[in-house]
């Protein structure tokens, strides 16, 4: 693409024409068809998946004393790993505040960013927190530096049979407990057992709480749900079980328990280090396997590559074996049916309306959303002040074409509509779990106090005066990586009509843009071009002619 502002499309098509001759013209050096250096790399970077380890915690005597519960655990652990709990105490995975954010606007959910979906914590914890690294998150007496309240065995322990209570505050359930919200019984944990078995996580370990974000397989994160536990190659290339079977952290790779990865308005890397310059690099981009020219010599798509994501091409379609979330109504919440809460099912299977919830729309093989994308992602806090006369934008990717770190990369963006104050323009907190006789909406269905017990446990103000607001949201894709015979066609982008770059600005698209003197110059410049091939190949061959005579 570094021809992007100025190309026009019929000299385009003769660069296209010569590169497509480069291509087919056999190379007389090389003995074989020359291989993608980015495979290459790739395969050296992850060479030897074979893991040793120094330790059977089988063994140790600190984990075969009789456990009542987590934190009793935690404490064992934290007699060898000494320094585990403080490493974890810095990290967002803890905190839920991203710690580079400023002071003045802290991002997170533990902070004061919402999301379109359960839209915050506040006043919600017991049962958010069930996907917390911790003990016992019940409200904001929780003691964040209190080390036995770190959960070691969520992230470490092997043997699948760990879950913790999905209200119970990230405490697993002390006796058979029965969850409403599913019908599941919840059996209490055999500590010893899953204590002895911890090891590195697992991506079941990740994708216990990463796969079902929202409150639901499949609800945040287009490309993260529970299709990953044991994908095909033809669904991601990387964790295929039939392919390279990479676990999590295989990319997400980790110093100190930080873990590599975008948080908020911190990148994911804030260079495209490849691990021939850097073997320490993180592994988080995709460069630092496949290096900024991925493709074999000569091919196109490595002109692409310092103005498009690798991700924009290589995931054709997100949620493609289970639906997706891709808007949520709160504002239709509420409905009974024989004075009783219900839901309704829809053609996919997921159900399309929750008297709790309101009405979701789910879709399945979704064509990504494009923006222009540095790593960073901005949003609005409960603070700043909204225009209720268009959609909301919670969030949003950072860059524009004139970044050099910015690319054009694929997202979901999700539609909602949610309370806001129609007097201090404001995004609203509602109060949605909580015991019977709490003002939970889910207990009462009373949007008021739901509304009025939020922003109080959130510490902010509310005048009393509430209505519902279009809302969007965007999430990052860059998990369900296609085999590369799957990959976007470059005719999806390069037209007019229906592509998939018709909303990106700032770039000179060959077969989108359209300039009717840069059309007549440009085909102009190509008959020319031939004509002057033709003209000089007569006038050789004549002028041999005139030698011979």
């Amino acid at each position: 693409m570094r021809f992007r502002r100025t190309l026009p499309s019929g000299a385009a098509a003769v660069i296209w024409l010569m590169g497509v001759i480069a291509q087919a013209a056999p190379d007389p050096t090389a003995g074989g068809p020359p291989a993608a250096p980015g495979r290459e790399m790739a395969q050296q970077a992850t060479r030897g998946p074979q893991r040793w380890i120094t330790s059977d915690h089988s063994k140790h005597e600190a984990l075969k004393q009789p456990f009542a519960s987590g934190p009793e655990v935690t404490r064992a652990c934290l007699s060898c790993h000494t320094e585990a709990a403080a490493q974890i105490h810095r990290t967002i995975h803890w905190t839920w505040v991203d710690p580079a954010s400023p002071p003045e606007k802290p991002m997170g959910k533990g902070a004061l960013t919402v999301n379109n979906y359960c839209v915050s914590i506040h006043s919600n914890e017991p049962r958010c927190t069930s996907c917390h690294i911790g003990y016992g998150w019940q409200d904001n007496t929780f003691d964040f530096r209190d080390p036995t309240k770190v959960d070691c065995l969520v992230c470490h322990e092997r043997t699948g049979t760990y879950k913790k209570f999905p209200a119970g505050a990230g405490n697993p359930a002390a006796k058979p407990t029965v969850f409403p919200g599913d019908g599941k019984t919840y059996e209490p944990p055999d500590w010893n057992r899953v204590a002895q078995s911890v090891g590195r996580p697992t991506r079941d370990n990740c994708g216990m709480c990463h796969f079902y974000g929202g409150g639901g397989d499949a609800v945040k994160h287009g490309d993260l749900d529970s299709s990953m536990h044991k994908p095909n190659r033809a669904l991601d290339v990387h964790m295929g079980v039939d392919g390279k079977n990479f676990d999590c952290t295989r990319c997400h790779t980790t110093r100190a328990h930080q873990v590599a990865g975008r948080i908020y308005s911190t990148p994911a890397a804030t260079e495209r280090t490849p691990l021939t310059r850097d073997d320490l690099t993180p592994r988080i981009t995709c460069e630092s396997c496949h290096t900024a020219t991925p493709h074999k010599p000569g091919i196109k798509a490595n002109d692409h590559t310092d103005k498009v994501a690798c991700q924009s091409c290589h995931i054709p379609e997100f949620a493609r074996v289970l639906p997706t979330k891709m808007r949520w109504d709160w504002s239709t919440a509420g409905k009974m049916k024989d004075g009783k809460p219900y839901k309704e099912k829809g053609p996919l299977g997921f159900p399309v309306y929750d008297t709790q919830k309101g009405d979701f729309l789910w879709e399945k093989n979704v064509r990504p959303a494009y923006f222009w994308y540095n790593g960073t992602i901005d949003a609005l806090s409960l603070k700043d002040a909204v225009d209720p006369s268009r959609p909301v934008a919670i969030n949003w990717p950072v860059g524009s074409p004139q970044d050099p770190n910015s690319r054009i990369a694929p997202f979901k963006l999700h539609a909602g509509k949610q309370p806001y104050d129609t007097v201090h323009k404001t995004l609203l907190v509602p109060h949605l779990f909580g015991p019977p006789g709490s003002e939970a909406y889910w207990q009462k269905y009373d949007w008021r106090a739901a509304l009025e017990s939020g922003m109080r446990r959130a510490g902010l103000p509310f005048s009393g005066e509430f209505d519902f607001v279009e809302t969007t949201y965007v999430f990052p894709t860059t998990h369900m990586v296609a085999p590369k015979e799957r990959a976007v066609a470059c005719s999806e982008c390069h037209t007019r009509e229906n592509g998939r770059m018709a909303g990106i600005s700032g770039v000179h698209l060959p077969g989108r843009d359209a300039n009717r003197v840069i059309e007549v110059l440009g085909w102009a410049t190509v008959l020319a071009s031939f004509v002057g091939v033709g003209v000089h190949g007569i006038g050789r061959a004549v002028s041999r002619r005139r030698k011979e005579g």
